[in-house]
């Protein structure tokens, strides 16, 4: 059988003292650990069982121009040391301690890690924007109260509960349970009457759906569990956030949308939900740039922008250039009366001709793909029959697996 370890993570440059003392309350609550230096500054304090030499390989011997360089060479090193591990099934989880350095240089390896690997953050930024850190990923953050620097009366209270939460969490796993096939889908409260009426139809024939909130880490999570292998087939329903990645709203796709879906191999239904919009926060932050185009006031803190034409061209090559060389067998669905709530008749963002240059733009840009397939159908996204138009041709993709 092979072991499993909690990697337990720090520069031991400077935080090396505080590093041994999880180590031991996790050995001391039954765990199994290896401690690791991505320490670039000096010499270690203890004795790491990777070292930061180690962790490198042949990069330990070069010379970086800057710290900076080093803290992101080490960055990678960790994270492809963790992945190894992972794939050999020796990680059981992983437990960082640091500053906003130490912070920076441990999490994008943790993000790398799948969902449902224990993943505990120890920082003194916990309690501010924890979204560069965590992004679409499980990691827990624990705020430190105090800074890494040293063993007190405070620092060994909450690196101690650090180490026997990730110690409860490696000793009790929750293993998912894969009763029925799993499926991920993206809403919008615009779209909401269409994702439910789908997901009712797949509930009933014996699917268990998740909902994604098309944010931006909506979008970006449910690729994770794409990733994951915790979900067996994605309706793609709400592409909103292509619209914010192109134009520059707050819920942007990422650079990165659509990648684990056109790779993984599972059955996608990709439609156009939300396509008609870019998400701003309050009317008083909406870009000087955008003063003349049209605006509707969802609430006090969200205020929506109609896309235009040229806009809705560059959406439809973004979305295509990502999807065309998919693996995945995919069915891309264009609604053709309307693409949210607010794109329908007697509504503001009503406007069949925008709409018609996204439609011809995406269907040119994907001709020859022969792993999707375009429908166009005669239906508003919300409308009862669109819904069925997606169930049964998500059906239809997922019995040829």
């Amino acid at each position: 059988m092979v072991s499993k370890f909690v990697y337990v993570i720090a520069t031991m440059d400077t935080k090396g003292i505080e590093l041994q003392y999880v180590a031991d309350c996790l050995r001391v609550a039954g765990v199994q650990v290896k401690v690791v230096d991505v320490g670039t500054g000096g010499p270690p304090t203890g004795q790491p069982d990777v070292t930061s030499d180690e962790l490198q390989g042949n990069a330990a011997k070069v010379s970086f121009e800057s710290r900076a360089e080093a803290v992101t060479a080490m960055g990678e090193a960790l994270q492809r040391y963790l992945m190894n591990k992972a794939d050999a099934g020796q990680l059981a989880g992983v437990i960082g301690i640091g500053g906003s350095g130490g912070t920076a240089l441990i999490t994008p390896a943790m993000r790398s890690l799948a969902i449902g690997v224990p993943k505990l953050m120890v920082s003194t930024v916990a309690s501010g924007n924890t979204a560069p850190y965590v992004d679409c990923s499980d990691i827990t953050m624990m705020y430190s109260v105090v800074d890494v620097a040293g063993l007190n009366v405070v620092s060994r209270k909450v690196l101690g509960n650090a180490a026997h939460a990730m110690a409860g969490m490696v000793q009790h796993r929750v293993d998912a349970v894969a009763d029925k096939p799993t499926l991920g889908m993206t809403m919008f409260g615009v779209t909401t009457p269409c994702v439910d009426a789908v997901r009712e139809q797949l509930e009933k024939t014996g699917h268990q759906c998740l909902v994604f909130h098309a944010t931006g880490t909506g979008g970006r999570a449910m690729e994770r569990l794409v990733e994951s292998c915790l979900l067996q087939g994605v309706l793609d329903i709400t592409t909103t956030e292509v619209a914010d990645e192109v134009v520059g709203g707050v819920f942007p796709a990422g650079s990165q949308r659509f990648k684990k879906l056109v790779e993984s191999g599972a059955p996608v239904i990709l439609s156009l939900g939300a396509l008609d919009m870019v998400n701003f926060g309050a009317w008083e932050t909406v870009p000087d740039q955008f003063s003349d185009r049209l605006f509707h006031v969802h609430n006090a803190q969200v205020t929506l922008m109609r896309t235009n034409a040229e806009e809705n061209r560059l959406i439809a090559r973004w979305i295509a250039t990502r999807i065309r060389k998919t693996i995945s067998p995919m069915v891309v669905i264009i609604p053709e009366l309307g693409l949210s709530a607010l794109d329908a008749p007697g509504q503001p963002f009503h406007d069949p001709g925008t709409n018609a240059i996204l439609f011809q733009e995406l269907e040119e840009q994907l001709k020859g793909c022969q792993m999707c397939q375009v429908v166009r159908i005669s239906q508003h996204i919300n409308d009862r029959e669109f819904a069925e138009c997606v169930v049964q041709h998500y059906n239809a993709l997922a019995s040829r697996q």
